[in-house]
């Protein structure tokens, strides 16, 4: 479910909530029973508006080429000890082992200042 900011002028407070994305609230009564608040001494009958609106997190597939051109490292389990880079780069290790630090990606050649 997305997530909403909503803004309520009357006391300058802003609550964040979760609710299914047909719904709108536009009391603060509304909005305080939905983040399980209590109204205080703020009217419940105030009008609160939406300011921020957050998507939910998208997952998409990408292909180790893919990873690697943009700059990151994918590390898969091989045996105890032992991880192989698939997304290795010219003058890296393919393969990833405990207690062989020349074996470690080379991080500082994929990410810049």
């Amino acid at each position: 479910m997305p997530v909403y900011q909503y803004q309520c002028e009357a006391n300058n407070r802003t609550v964040e909530v979760t609710h299914d994305s047909g719904v709108e609230l536009r009391t603060w009564g509304e909005l305080c029973y939905v983040a399980g608040l209590d109204p205080g001494v703020t009217d419940p009958g105030v009008p609160v508006r939406r300011v921020i609106r957050t998507a939910p997190a998208v997952s998409v597939q990408a292909s180790n080429s893919e990873l690697r051109d943009a700059g990151f490292t994918k590390l898969v389990k091989r045996d105890q000890g032992v991880y192989e880079n698939v997304t290795a780069i010219e003058g890296e290790a393919r393969y990833m082992k405990k207690g062989r630090k020349e074996t470690i990606p080379h991080v500082h050649k994929k990410v810049s200042d």
